[in-house]
């Protein structure tokens, strides 16, 4: 988090220096911060990962956004073309999400899908209840929302 903090005052630094106050000069800034903060981060321990978590960031949105167009695909081809073929169920999914912050962006993320709805996450913590549309194949939608899980843990540890 103070690595991309430190990102976020270089940008402002470089769009007051610059003079100009647009978003692509903001956006140009913030290039330029990531470039100085990813060749200072072996000598400053306090910047550790944050070079890896900006792309890992970006490839995960084009991800995610992968996931809401396949998810929204299946949703509509099943609402809009009868006999319906859900077969909608709940299960529990074991967590490898510890803090609080990470098992609610695993939820959230998991809710905005369509066809998945994040329902309880047991009292230890390790396990998340999830309600499927379509619980046809329980492993692969398993999989699916590892894959999502890993994808979060990997941005924010």
């Amino acid at each position: 988090m103070i690595g991309f903090f430190a990102n976020v005052l270089l940008a402002l630094s470089w769009t007051v220096l610059s003079g100009n106050l647009s978003v692509l000069n903001m956006i140009f800034g913030f290039v330029l911060g990531y470039g100085a903060l990813a060749v200072l981060q072996p000598g400053a321990p306090i910047l550790a990962g944050y070079a890896q978590r900006v792309p890992r960031f970006v490839i995960f949105v084009f991800f995610f956004i992968k996931e809401l167009i396949k998810a929204n695909v299946k949703v509509a081809f099943d609402v809009l073309t009868p006999p319906w073929h859900m077969q909608p169920g709940v299960i529990a999914m074991p967590l490898q999400a510890r803090t609080d912050l990470e098992i609610t962006m695993v939820a959230n993320l998991i809710s905005l899908t369509p066809g998945t709805l994040s329902l309880d996450v047991s009292n230890d913590r390790r396990v998340l209840f999830i309600h499927a549309m379509f619980l046809q194949d329980e492993k692969t939608l398993r999989d699916d929302l590892h894959e999502i899980e890993r994808r979060i843990l990997q941005i924010m540890r």
